[in-house]
């Protein structure tokens, strides 16, 4: 891709789309270059069609994303002016972070903290290392925390936890975050990228209608009942049965092999 910053990367193979966060000298701290690339490579995966799932993680092996890049607070968000039309640039790659198509993964190692954990709380699975450490420390920088990000904590941790994390900005490792739900499984560091390239073909190889399906069903039912939709939903789950990779997978159930679904 052509993007207009050096400290984004993307790359597709074997049907994943990595997505690398490129500033291991600052961490990872997402500037607003980063945060304008990241809606642009997240479009561009969410409409390739050899993209069955995407894959976000950060260079140098010492932070996924260790949150905004504060540098540029005084000059880019210095007030609720500046706040908004920050907000902006970066609600684009949130938009696409939160209603990507494709099942995205975190591998998380080293620091995810601040908007680096509410990027990996978009993820549907999240892999760490033992050592990787957690936080959001808003209440130390005297920010306000967005609510969707907040709703996005509480749907994974539950109220107490999130509270918990949010009062006390405390940081905390791999262990605790996978105690409370936050991360799904703890790999150690020299392992990461094998089990996380093999959990990302292993989600690939399957019917890409079925998992859309089962995404978005998980989505509404985590919403309100008043801002359902259950013939929306209804109609992705016919769409599965109705579709030739469904007489694909009864194929390869009969005849003893893998099934080679097209997304059809």
């Amino acid at each position: 891709m052509n993007l207009r910053t050096d400290k984004m990367q993307a790359e597709i193979g074997d049907g994943i789309g990595w997505v690398t966060f490129n500033q291991p000298e600052k961490r990872n701290a997402i500037s607003l270059e980063m945060w304008q690339a990241l809606g642009e490579i997240l479009e561009a995966f969410d409409q390739a069609s050899e993209v069955r799932v995407v894959v976000l993680r950060g260079a140098g092996g010492k932070a996924f994303v260790s949150g905004a890049d504060i540098s540029e607070f005084d000059t880019k968000r210095a007030d609720a002016a500046q706040r908004e039309s920050y907000g902006a640039v970066a609600g684009h790659a949130n938009r696409w972070l939160a209603g990507i198509r494709k099942p995205m993964i975190a591998m998380i190692q080293g620091y995810c903290i601040g908007g680096g954990l509410a990027t990996a709380l978009n993820a549907d699975v999240r892999f760490a290392t033992p050592e990787s450490t957690f936080g959001i420390p808003a209440a130390r920088l005297g920010l306000g925390y967005e609510k969707a990000g907040i709703k996005a904590l509480v749907d994974l941790v539950g109220p107490a936890n999130a509270r918990d994390i949010m009062i006390s900005a405390r940081f905390f490792e791999a262990a605790e975050a996978y105690q409370m739900g936050l991360i799904n499984f703890v790999v150690p560091s020299e392992r990461l990228q094998a089990e996380v390239t093999a959990y990302a073909m292993r989600v690939a190889a399957n019917a890409p209608l079925t998992v859309h399906a089962a995404r978005e069903t998980i989505r509404a039912v985590l919403r309100p009942d008043k801002d359902q939709d259950p013939k929306a939903i209804q109609e992705l789950i016919d769409a599965c049965f109705n579709s030739q990779d469904y007489k694909e997978g009864r194929r390869a159930f009969k005849e003893k092999r893998t099934p080679n679904f097209k997304g059809v």
